[in-house]
């Protein structure tokens, strides 16, 4: 069972109905008193890093959480949930995240790419991983972004991606901490793969 939270800033239901798809029961709530209750812990997000990182702390979600975390179990980021995770955020100013992986959110830059980047496209592994077993090496995720993470060590980098002429961080693992800037729930197999490997580990 996997504890799904509802914040106000996610893209909660695709996220259920792909882990329903697979046969993983899940719960979405924005009770954050009930997240001590489960071993897994998904944060989904769409829209601004401030007013969501507002509405994490004032719901509160980041006590919840970092005792979640502190007690070593299994959280995954998606896309704007992905970013929280991070120290901090230069999106319209500078917003402290949950600082789980140390390193800052920022935004593309590009003379020649459109942003945000929306759409397609491959996802290379960096080192052994739990997210990506048995995801054939560079497969295909749907993106939808104009901010990135820059993780402070090398070793918290479980994947990265191609654009705007750079190398991104595109995934993360660090002990139970999973985050994936892509959203899985619309990646076809490759990330009903991921989100399996995530409800099975």
């Amino acid at each position: 069972m996997i504890f799904i939270a509802d914040y106000g800033a996610g893209n909660l239901h695709s996220v259920q109905k792909a882990f329903e798809y697979i046969g993983v029961k899940t719960v979405v709530s924005s009770d954050a008193s009930q997240l001590s209750n489960f071993e897994k812990v998904l944060v989904p997000g769409v829209g601004a890093f401030g007013h969501a990182i507002g509405s994490f702390n004032t719901s509160g979600f980041n006590d919840a959480l970092h005792e979640h975390v502190d007690k070593g179990r299994q959280v995954l980021g998606i896309c704007l949930g992905m970013q929280l995770f991070l120290t901090q955020s230069e999106e319209r100013g500078i917003h402290k995240g949950l600082n789980f992986v140390p390193g800052k959110v920022v935004r593309f830059k590009s003379d020649n790419e459109k942003i945000p980047q929306i759409g397609w496209n491959s996802v290379a592994c960096r080192k052994e991983s739990v997210l990506f077993e048995n995801v054939p090496g560079n497969s295909f995720f749907y993106f939808v972004h104009s901010y990135y993470c820059e993780p402070e060590h090398e070793d918290d980098i479980a994947a990265t991606t191609f654009f705007a002429g750079k190398n991104f961080c595109s995934a993360i693992e660090k002990n139970g901490i999973f985050a994936l800037q892509f959203h899985p729930e619309k990646s076809s197999e490759a990330g009903l793969k991921v989100l399996q490997n995530f409800a099975k580990y």
